[in-house]
């Protein structure tokens, strides 16, 4: 008895899951909603890379000018020591 209640339930649900893909509307196009999404999601990326791109160009110029600033101070720290050595020896 245990054997073909098993048996029942296992082929219902094999029943049930076949069905689903029959009630789901699976086609092999899509329907223009789904292109519609689609197109909006791939413009979205687009724009985001972009942005990204945007984003690297900046940084890259923000840290050529941090470098460039850090070069200024260690020139000004070596300047403030000549001074002070300079004041020292008169």
């Amino acid at each position: 008895m245990s054997k073909m209640v098993r048996t029942f339930v296992t082929l219902l649900f094999i029943a049930a899951f076949v069905s689903s893909f029959f009630i789901a509307g699976c086609t092999k196009h899509p329907n223009e909603k789904q292109l519609a999404a689609l197109e909006e999601t791939k413009n979205a990326a687009l724009a985001a890379e972009a942005k990204q791109s945007t984003c690297d160009n900046d940084k890259r110029s923000l840290q050529s000018q941090l470098a460039e600033k850090k070069q200024q101070l260690e020139s000004m720290k070596q300047e403030k020591i000549a001074v002070a050595n300079r004041l020292q020896s008169m």
